[in-house]
């Protein structure tokens, strides 16, 4: 990293300048009561939260209820400003302050604020919030509801769940990005000109300036690029800009910087941008665009400003201000980082390098059971750093957008980010959309300084054209640098979307990314193993869901993990290298069972592969093993599913094991086991597995039978004791009555391992100051804040929450048979002064870096490319050409006549082809019976199967042609093979086709290995 004179002469600028007049903010989170319940809570904190996990998302309650807080400025607030941020509230909130109405807010999503100036005085003031979380709720002016307040899949924390701080600025300020109701855009940090592998780039910044004085007065923006721990990268300065009476300017400066970390995926490596507003005094050189030393010598590297070359004078400049006046009029600290980003030929690239994406469509609620979405900014990051850990890259929040306290937390574990702004399930028109616009355009203000945010999506399904449009002007005004691509799903032949893709299906593309956005509905109990363990769930079993069988939705956790690989595997068929067209991946709904609208036979949606306490389920680690690399740069992984406790004997019907390597083995008791099968690339089976208790040894091996990695099970003896383990903020047990701290409680055995069939009832008693908030397990209420709960599989968390006064706390577990466990802790006094704190919520979390920069080497290997399709011609039916337009949405479909049902292509080489890629209609209830030429040679026949995606037709020597011909050979036959597996509107499923002699063809491609 060079040293620059440029950055010395700043920093020492800034640290001598700053005065008074700079910038103070404040923790807001302290002493309010909510009035109704008549009790003082510290935010975030919903008003409802004890029906997290408890009922029904459709009967969570909603009413009017208001939010009082008195507060006490410091003395020198006064003759500055003041600002409030509420980074959201449910649905609407209208703020007073002192019995004077201040303002309202109603998209119940975003961060809004406003200017308390006017209506703040010395001494006591009192700020009331008066919240409507009606599930109905209308807009006043228009009387318009707002879609996304919806209740299949919105949680109704109501209130004001999410954090308030307060800032006191100078007069001439920067501004807040919150255009809700400040109209005001912030700063905006980002780089151009990226060397990855130089670790350079260009460094922007642009500060919108407000002046609330009555004269015109200069300044000029000085800012500070440092590492998170204060050391300095560089320094640098836009130029003087005058800025009228109560008036706003855009003040700019840009550096190159050198000896970068770029932000990747699991190395959340982020940096400081200070910027302060200084009066006009200049020093030569701050402007010159980075003098840096190199080995000893001073190297120019000279930047453009307002179209001229700056350079350093002679000595400094006066310009009016004596030595002793104050600089420094305001600063601020923008957290963010650097990386590159690029989408084309069908793919996504981070920092130069093709990334696949494999992560989950998370409800952007992302709530734990007692608290609901109102968690401390720690566990924020202890949730997200699971998904990266079970290998997910992408988090697709779903229909709203993320509050910041998960943005932030992304950008700290190295999670990427697709934001939505507010939806359901359908474009819209009217006062609705433009309220979909105008929340967009709130977030991007928001949140562009987050480089986890790679995506802007627009709908959580298809929107016109005209729409796509708008929302594209609205990023590029607010975000034309960011390197975020803004799209739709579904948006499969828009050319105006970026970025697109189905929901269940997958598509592909040669030109914008396709990775499809909420895969894998599937739902399962953490609770069952499998048919044949304890407490004997049969596969499948639960109630009708609307009036049809529910089976996919009420799955034991064996038959999930191995759904999960098998809907895997389609995404990786068609992954970067496998043609030309590929698919760039997909998101699997949802990654933590989550208290939305759900079909198995419990009140919430128990998709996740982790729990509402986050417990992992075998579907995670399923997933370590498939998603442990960017494309095919996969680590040796595998894992056995299940557990390894039976009777002696006994025969176990199936073992999966999942696992990257080519072939494994099982042993136990000295005796080898081969798999009976090797399906979805990563899943090995093995049947009628004779029990022997001990240890049960996975051995994966390559191809040429060397061990790449081993896994195994091991029998737990008879149940022992209680197990307690804390899981808390590892900055300190925060005394703020809002810090939580998780206990994990497990039945072991004597030597300490896991008791897998234990779901015994444990009894909790807690004393000391802290409030006890409970878990969830199957059972009455699902057992939410009851002080008794089971373990389930052997292990359950339980929660508590600190109160105000700190101490010492200890947990006690009670369980038949066993003597008692407890735990204990101390948390820490939190320092507030007239209801105002300086702690910040994420004070002191540490960036995750688990995974390392990004990788230089390639992340995959172009193993088979397209040949392209010259010409085509068919017996029967409309254009063949639209059966390879490129376009999903469009098919060639043939007559009925089984003579005329043939279409026959002429590609760009004759060459010999490897594989036949097709994506027909109704492919998941339809086969073909058909036919495959090369010139006159028939090189295969058969039926096409079903599948939810595209299907591979294998030619083994198939002699050199450029001629392809495809022909029907009887009727089709359609009965749906993935029924369960529907869509929340039925609509959007695929619809049953009646079986024919047609050939009915979305998408064909002719494949040759290289």
């Amino acid at each position: 990293m060079g040293i620059t004179f440029k950055h010395l002469l700043t920093v020492a600028l800034m640290a001598v300048a700053i005065g008074a007049n700079a910038r103070e903010t404040y923790n807001f989170n302290s002493e309010w009561r909510i009035e109704k319940q008549k009790k003082t809570v510290t935010l975030p904190h919903a008003w409802n939260e004890n029906e997290a996990y408890k009922v029904y998302i459709n009967k969570m309650s909603d009413s009017v209820i208001w939010y009082r807080k008195t507060f006490v400025l410091p003395k020198n607030a006064e003759g500055r400003r003041v600002f409030i941020e509420f980074e959201g509230a449910r649905q609407a909130a209208e703020v007073f302050v002192n019995g004077k109405n201040v303002g309202l807010h109603e998209n119940g999503v975003m961060a809004f604020g406003f200017d308390l100036t006017p209506y703040v005085k010395r001494g006591r003031n009192l700020i009331e919030v008066r919240t409507d979380n009606d599930w109905h709720y209308h807009e006043r002016a228009t009387k318009s509801g707002f879609q996304w307040n919806n209740n299949n899949f919105n949680s109704n924390y109501g209130g004001l769940p999410k954090n308030v701080k307060l800032h006191i600025t100078d007069n001439v300020y920067q501004t807040l990005p919150l255009y809700s109701n400040l109209k005001t855009t912030g700063i905006y940090v980002y780089a151009k000109d990226h060397d990855i592998q130089g670790r350079q780039a260009t460094v922007f910044v642009e500060s919108e300036v407000r002046n609330e004085t009555d004269a015109p007065v200069t300044r000029r923006l000085q800012v500070s690029l440092t590492e998170m721990d204060g050391r300095e990268v560089c320094g640098f300065s836009s130029e003087p800009v005058v800025i009228p009476a109560h008036g706003t300017a855009v003040l700019k400066a840009q550096s190159r910087a050198y000896g970068l970390h770029f932000w990747s995926w699991g190395y959340g490596y982020l940096y400081k941008v200070k910027t302060c507003l200084v009066d006009n005094w200049v020093y030569p050189g701050i402007e010159d665009g980075g003098l840096r030393m190199e080995n000893g010598g001073v190297k120019g590297s000279g930047r453009q400003i307002a179209g001229k070359s700056q350079s350093s004078a002679s000595g400094p400049r006066y310009t009016g201000r004596t030595s002793s006046s104050p600089l420094v009029t305001d600063e601020v600290t923008t957290v963010t980082g650097f990386r590159k980003t690029e989408f084309k030929n069908g793919m996504f690239y981070l920092n130069d390098r093709v990334m696949m994406v494999h992560g989950y469509a998370q409800r952007t609620s992302n709530e734990w059971p007692g608290v609901g979405m109102s968690v401390p900014a720690w566990l924020s990051d202890y949730s997200n750093d699971l998904m990266v850990k079970s290998g997910g890259n992408v988090v697709r929040w779903m229909h709203v957008t993320p509050w910041k306290q998960d943005v932030e937390s992304c950008d700290r574990v190295g999670l990427i980010q697709a934001m939505p702004a507010g939806d359901a399930e359908k474009d819209v028109d009217g006062r609705r959309w433009e309220q979909r616009e105008e929340l967009m355009r709130d977030a991007i203000i928001y949140n562009r300084n987050n480089p986890s945010i790679i995506f802007y999506e627009c709908g959580n399904q298809r929107i016109s054209a005209g729409h796509m449009v708008a929302m594209k002007a609205i990023r590029d005004k607010y975000d034309p640098n960011g390197g975020r691509a803004i799209g739709s799903r579904e948006m499969l032949d828009r050319p105006e979307a970026e970025y697109g893709g189905e929901m269940l299906y997958v598509n592909k593309s040669d030109t914008k990314p396709m990775w499809m956005m909420e895969y894998c509905r599937d739902e399962a109990l953490r609770w069952y193993w499998n048919s044949w363990s304890y407490p004997y769930h049969k596969e499948g079993d639960g109630p009708l869901y609307r009036n049809a069988p529910a089976d996919a939705y009420n799955h034991n956790q064996d038959e999930f993990a191995r759904e999960l690989v098998n809907r895997w595997y389609e995404y990786w068929l068609e992954r970067p290298g496998s043609g030309t067209k590929v698919n760039s991946g997909g998101v699997k709904i949802v990654f933590s069972d989550t208290q939305t609208h759900g079909r198995s036979a419990d009140n919430y949606r128990v998709s996740g592969v982790v729990d509402p306490m986050r417990v992992p389920k075998d579907a995670f680690y399923a997933h370590q093993v498939m998603w442990d690399g960017w494309v095919d740069d996969l680590k040796p992984r595998t894992h056995i599913v299940g557990h390894w406790n039976y009777t002696q004997g006994e025969v176990v019907p199936t073992v999966y094991v999942v696992s990257t390597s080519d072939s494994v083995t099982l042993s136990q008791g000295g005796c080898t086991i081969t798999a009976d099968e090797h399906k979805y690339r990563f899943l090995h089976i093995f049947k009628n597995v004779k029990y022997t208790d001990g240890k049960l040894t996975a051995t994966a091996m390559d191809r040429n039978g060397h061990t790449e990695s081993v896994c195994s099970l091991e029998t737990a003896g008879e149940p022992a004791s209680i197990k307690l383990t804390a899981i808390e903020n590892p900055t300190g047990w925060k005394a703020d009555g809002h810090d939580l701290a998780l206990v994990q409680v497990e039945i072991v055995d004597r030597q300490g391992r896991r008791c897998p069939l234990d779901n015994r009832l444990v009894k909790f008693s807690l004393s000391g100051p802290a409030e006890w908030r409970g878990g969830v397990a199957k059972g009455k209420d699902n057992h939410v804040f009851c002080d008794t709960l089971p373990v389930e599989c052997g292990v359950n968390r339980v929660m508590l929450r600190s109160l105000t006064k700190a101490g010492n706390v200890a947990l006690t577990a009670k369980a038949e048979g066993m003597a008692d466990a407890k735990i204990t802790f101390t948390t820490h006094p939190v320092a507030v002064e007239g209801g105002l704190a300086t702690y910040m919520p994420s004070d002191g979390l540490k960036c995750v870096l688990d995974r390392g920069e990004t990788p230089s080497a390639p992340s995959f290997r172009q193993w088979r490319r397209g040949v392209a399709i010259e010409s085509a011609r068919a017996g029967s039916g409309n254009d063949p050409r639209l059966s390879y337009d490129t376009f999903e949405n469009t098919s060639w479909d043939s007559g009925n006549k089984l003579d005329e049902a043939w279409i026959t292509y002429t590609l760009a080489e004759n060459t010999r082809i490897d594989d036949i890629c097709i994506k027909m209609k109704g492919f998941r209830a339809t086969t073909y019976p058909i036919a495959v030429y090369a010139g006159d040679v028939k090189v295969w026949e058969g039926w096409t199967p079903k599948s939810l995606s595209y299907i591979h037709i294998p030619l083994k020597d198939a002699p050199v042609s450029n001629v392809y011909t495809i022909r029907s050979l009887g009727s089709s036959t359609t009965k749906d093979a993935f029924g369960a597996v529907q869509e929340l509107d039925s609509k959007n499923n695929e619809k049953k086709q009646r079986g024919n002699n047609a050939l009915k063809i979305i998408e064909i491609e002719f494949l040759k290995n290289l």
